[in-house]
């Protein structure tokens, strides 16, 4: 796996299929990024590509695997597998709606009698669960009986859910994951997500979900399959930093979901020390980012970490600059003040109140941290909160998931902040220093990052009370300095 910058996009984001992505990526950002991330791209049913069909199809719309194998051949390609659930209008769930026990899928899903013995829900234990919705299961009616099923469904607005849990412990869907890798491999996808991996073990007396040894031991069988196909993995879970902080003990690629809060506090309040001191201690194996599709991790990533009373003035700045909120839904895992804020909707460069100055600080920021960056589409672009698309969908997520043609490429491109965060992207790509030695320093109101590598030696320098980025590097044996 390359360790350069990284793009996340959805298929149909960047000029509206595969092949204009590709197109984008050669004629417009050539050489700006080692990989990309491409958001679901599969037939799907609902929820932007993360309730699937089918692994084993490209939705016609974006175009065929020939289009993947393609960015394959020049960036390392970064696939989704949505390993807790699957839509319920896919192949799977539809045989067993029609069937019911007796369809050849019905082992894939969990009915209730798999975690309570008579299949009646105890209201007890649903209290315990981490919930993302106000029940985690939801009824069907099975055709060939008229009679009701009731299912696990972790996720979804709907009632019935459009997205139904698979149960992992079962062969066949073990199966159906070990056919999806390989033939991932066969189409040159060499890292995979693993979206919601958080929530594939339910058992009760548990908060169902990162249920510990159960979901290490899923993770470790996943590991098992991937790595003779040369595939990486990178589990996504939203959670407490100490679980994100074992999985990397254990080898284990992980998100930095605390570093874009921690950028957007320190350049919000002028102060260096609490992003100072967590460059100090987090682990150096994470992928970094600031923005993405869904929003800016507070709760729970941040517990611990950050205060609530610090955290809300956080939110409401954000809100005062058209940012919505997603919300954690469980009385009992919002803390003992009810701070429920699961995370802050919107683009980075709005939260910076559209501030170039601000917003080329953050990037640098990111960009100096070790890890693998990612800059998703939106925030490549420089986009503002696209409230039109909100009100149109209802969906708060769609306040930073505009799609843009070609011609607001070519717009975009034209802004000098795009221009200048291009600029970094460069910097960071091609100057070979980011995987020597990394210190981190502060004062009141700056931070400095410093790599050393050999001969070469490069550090950004900022005042987080300006927002004046300065970077200083050693090239030809030669002092060299820039303001980003």
């Amino acid at each position: 796996m390359r360790k350069g910058v990284q793009l996340i996009t959805y298929p149909d984001s960047l000029g509206g299929n595969l092949k204009s992505l590709h197109a984008v990526l050669e004629n417009n950002f050539r050489g700006l990024f080692d990989g990309v991330h491409i958001l679901p791209f599969y037939p799907s049913s609902g929820d932007r590509g993360f309730a699937p069909l089918t692994y084993f199809k490209v939705a016609p719309d974006f175009g065929s695997w020939e289009d993947i194998s393609d960015l394959g051949s020049s960036h390392d390609v970064l696939a989704d597998v949505m390993v807790n659930h699957i839509s319920a209008r896919s192949e799977y769930f539809q045989d067993f709606l029609m069937h019911g026990r007796k369809s050849k899928y019905a082992n894939y899903f969990i009915t209730l009698e798999k975690f309570w013995e008579d299949g009646i829900p105890v209201e007890s234990d649903v209290e315990k669960i981490f919930l993302r919705r106000e029940k985690p299961y939801s009824d069907y009616i099975v055709a060939a009986t008229g009679k009701k099923e009731t299912v696990w469904t972790t996720f979804g607005k709907e009632n019935p859910s459009e997205q139904v849990d698979l149960d992992i412990n079962s062969d066949e869907v073990r199966q159906m994951f070990v056919d999806v890798f390989r033939h991932f491999s066969e189409q040159n996808i060499n890292i995979v997500r693993l979206d919601a991996v958080g929530y594939v073990a339910k058992k009760i007396d548990t908060s169902c979900f990162f249920v510990d040894p159960d979901v290490y031991d899923f993770l470790d069988w996943v590991r098992s399959i991937a790595e003779p196909l040369n595939i990486e993995l990178l589990p996504e879970v939203h959670s407490h930093y100490s679980i994100q902080y074992k999985l990397s003990e254990k080898g284990y690629w992980i998100y930095d979901f605390i570093l874009p809060y921690r950028i957007l506090e320190a350049l919000l309040t002028s102060k260096s020390e609490a992003l100072t001191e967590y460059l100090k201690i987090r682990p150096l194996k994470q992928f970094t980012m600031l923005d993405c599709h869904d929003g800016i991790p507070v709760k729970p990533d941040l517990d611990g970490l950050v205060k609530s009373t610090d955290a809300r003035h956080i939110v409401d700045i954000c809100l005062s600059r058209g940012a919505n909120l997603s919300k954690i839904v469980s009385d009992e895992h919002k803390g003992a003040c009810g701070f429920d804020v699961h995370q802050i909707r919107g683009t980075y460069y709005s939260m910076l109140d559209c501030d170039d100055d601000a917003y080329i600080a953050a990037r640098a920021l990111q960009l100096f941290t070790p890890g693998i960056p990612q800059v998703y589409y939106t925030g490549l672009l420089a986009g503002e909160n696209d409230n039109v698309r909100v009100a149109e969908t209802g969906e708060g997520r769609e306040i930073n998931r505009h799609n843009y043609c070609m011609e607001e490429i070519e717009q975009s491109l034209r802004k000098p902040v795009v221009q200048r965060l291009l600029a970094l992207i460069k910097f960071r790509n091609q100057y070979d220093v980011f995987d020597g030695d990394f210190q981190v320093s502060g004062t009141k109101d700056t931070i400095s990052l410093c790599w050393n590598k050999g001969s070469l030696k490069a550090s950004l320098d900022v005042d987080l009370k300006e927002k004046e980025t300065v970077i200083r590097y050693i090239k030809d044996g030669l002092g060299n300095s820039f303001v980003a």
